[in-house]
């Protein structure tokens, strides 16, 4: 049964505030002393889940955070890119500070800093009264909490770039604070995931680490690999985008680090990648939690909390079969429309990644797929259709975020083992991705013969970022990579060349067929649809029905055009602003950089 996250009544109206929305009220006065709680493993866990409750608040990363950052790439948009909407402004890189959809109190933001707040409560009681140390469980708990705190602060930093460091709890003299240099956390986060890797055990190796709802060793040293190459990489400062002028943040000093991280994981045994993609996926929707495989680490929500599918799934335009979770639930995002196209054929990843369908309205709560348009895809990734329970929910549907898979583990230590020494040190970790992606018959070909001509660094890095798209398509962690290649507005451009070209049927995608053609199979439901792969242009029979696979809807140039705002830089907009109401909450110590 899933992990759920509970207020643990007395411990937590003990040592947080119980009210507060803003990040700048100071906590209450204990009512039952720190030394008894975080001298006690039983209370002190308690108090550990009490800093993950700010992860599924209603305008948390369960609403606002997760749905929209991340948001556009050049796999991955907002499908209502082209109408104007505070919404689509936080994807299209125009974001203002008094947007509507993050401009409250209690905005991913406040959130964010409540969640640190009780980590920095937690942090100070257990070095003070529980004597945490490694193999106890004080010191499991001291490790989470470290983690926890370092996963608020890596998103905040993902989103605002520089912002208030808080490392101990509020007081009156620390209630309104200037943004630091993200440098300056950067290097804190580090070195907090360093001593929780010393203190948290592998996956499965102790009760608390049997679940991917909990921290483990795996997990903290994946993530402070990529922390490591995320602050050696390019990003927007407020003089420009470039690396880190901090020689401790240097590219040598950190992908060593991160090589470091990634084989210590890989060499002990404790991940792995899942069989084949498809069963990894459905693994995923059908909530399977245990940890040791594939998935480090997940945001854990309950039943009636998160939006992953509500917001991600393939579309659903009614209740059904499937779910009762509401109208017109999924698909408020998808991949680009040519990233199905650029996939290998043989990939096995596609299929699972791209949908060409949604589900149409329910008739005597049986729904069909239905075909859509050439412009529109969705995440196959994401699927109530996978799920083993039936969401009754109409405003969540309690899947978990993936925030961290092995998978990226492997991709990292080959872009740094890459950059350290070379193509050949790289290949083995590319390989095995590739080996799970294709088929064995076509190994030899697809894996072996591919990577072994990369034979040039920078060979070996385009492979995998090109990689790096085809394996987290639809999870949203493309736009950070893109920033810290410093590739961001040049893969946008890119891809808007290639919608172009698509909706046209010209250049790379000349022989991407216009006419589709399809029957349903013997469910009467799923579609069997034939003329999605290239030179499938001739009916296989006449029981099949033309269906004709254009670009349509909004004016072509309207749709491509706003992969980002008309006008916008991507690459000065990185960031979202700091709302507005955070502003004026500051006492003057908060200001917005980058022209905002």
């Amino acid at each position: 049964m899933k992990h759920k996250i509970l207020i643990a009544g007395i411990i937590l109206a003990s040592i947080f505030t119980s009210c507060s929305d803003d990040y700048l009220d100071a906590p209450a006065e204990s009512t039952l002393d720190e030394s008894v709680i975080f001298s006690s493993p039983g209370l002190a866990e308690g108090a550990i889940d009490g800093i993950k409750i700010p992860f599924a608040e209603t305008n948390s990363y369960r609403g606002r955070f997760l749905p929209f950052y991340g948001l556009n790439t050049d796999v991955e948009w907002y499908n209502s890119s082209q109408t104007v909407s505070d919404a689509s402004d936080l994807c299209t890189y125009d974001a203002q500070k008094n947007n509507s959809q993050m401009n409250t109190t209690n905005n991913a933001w406040a959130m964010m800093y409540s969640g640190i707040e009780r980590a920095n409560i937690c942090i100070r009681g257990l070095r003070t009264y529980g004597n945490p140390t490694a193999g106890s469980e004080l010191g499991y708990l001291l490790g989470e909490a470290l983690t926890l705190r370092a996963i608020y602060y890596a998103d905040l930093i993902k989103a605002w770039g520089d912002v208030p460091a808080r490392f101990e709890p509020v007081n009156n003299a620390t209630l309104y604070i200037e943004k630091t240099s993200r440098d300056v956390i950067y290097k804190q986060l580090l070195a907090d995931l360093g001593e929780a890797a010393t203190l948290v055990p592998w996956p499965g190796e102790t009760a608390a680490t049997t679940s991917v709802e909990r921290i483990n060793k795996a997990f903290v040293k994946g993530f402070r690999a990529r922390l490591a190459m995320v602050a050696s990489g390019y990003q927007q400062y407020p003089d420009g985008v470039r690396r880190s002028s901090d020689p401790e943040l240097s590219v040598p000093n950190m992908y060593a680090l991160a090589l470091a991280e990634c084989r210590s994981v890989i060499s002990s045994g404790s991940a792995h990648l899942e069989t084949s993609f498809e069963t990894f996926w459905r693994k995923y929707n059908q909530e399977y939690i245990v940890a040791g495989g594939e998935s480090l680490w997940e945001l854990p929500f309950s039943e009636g909390r998160g939006r992953m599918l509500f917001t991600f799934a393939v579309r659903h335009t009614t209740n059904d079969q499937f779910h009762a979770n509401g109208a017109n639930r999924g698909g408020t995002a998808g991949p680009l429309p040519f990233v199905f196209y650029d996939y290998d054929q043989a990939d096995t990843r596609r299929d699972v990644t791209c949908v060409p369908y949604k589900y149409g309205t329910a008739v005597n709560n049986i729904a069909k797929q239905e075909l859509g348009a050439l412009n529109t895809w969705y995440f196959g990734k994401y699927r109530y259709e996978w799920m083993t329970r039936f969401v009754t929910s109409t405003n969540d549907d309690g899947v978990n975020k993936i925030y961290m898979r092995y998978a990226e583990v492997l991709l990292i230590a080959a872009e740094a083992a890459n950059e350290i020494e070379g193509p050949s040190a790289a290949a083995p970790y590319l390989k095995e991705i590739r080996r799970r992606a294709f088929p064995a018959a076509v190994h030899a070909d697809k894996v072996e013969s591919y990577v072994d001509a990369l034979t040039g660094k920078a060979e070996m890095f385009n492979a995998l970022v090109e990689e790096n798209k085809y394996e987290f398509t639809g999870e949203m962690e493309r736009k950070q990579a893109l920033i810290r290649w410093n590739l961001l507005k040049a893969k946008l451009d890119e891809a808007k060349v290639k919608m172009t070209n698509l909706s046209q049927h010209t250049g790379e995608y000349s022989d991407v067929p216009a006419t589709l053609y399809f029957k349903y199979k013997s469910d009467n439901v799923s579609l069997d649809i034939y003329g999605l792969n290239r030179g499938e242009v001739v009916k296989p029979s006449a029981d099949y029905t033309d269906f004709e696979w254009t670009w349509t809807g909004t004016a072509t140039d309207t749709k491509i055009n706003t992969l980002y705002k008309a006008g916008v830089n991507p690459d000065n907009r990185q960031f979202w602003p700091i709302w507005q109401v955070f502003i004026d909450g500051s006492n003057g110590k908060l200001v917005n950089d980058y022209n905002y």
